[in-house]
């Protein structure tokens, strides 16, 4: 098996949305077109699933 390079993009709640209405939106698209929606499935499913992680900002008084 090869080994792919994996991607990670650091998105803020806002932009998690709109990622997932274009994915929804293209989705839409591809039905009523009747083509395939296999992959743009498996990337919002990926999208939607995916885990938020908190950064902790580091305050000016804190060492």
């Amino acid at each position: 098996m090869e080994k792919q390079d994996m991607r990670v993009l650091t998105l803020d709640p806002y932009q998690h949305g709109v990622v997932i209405n274009a994915l929804n939106n293209l989705r839409n698209d591809l039905i009523e077109d009747k083509r395939p929606t296999d992959i743009v499935d498996e990337v919002l499913i990926k999208t939607v699933d995916a885990p938020s992680k908190s950064k902790r900002v580091k305050q000016k008084d804190e060492r």
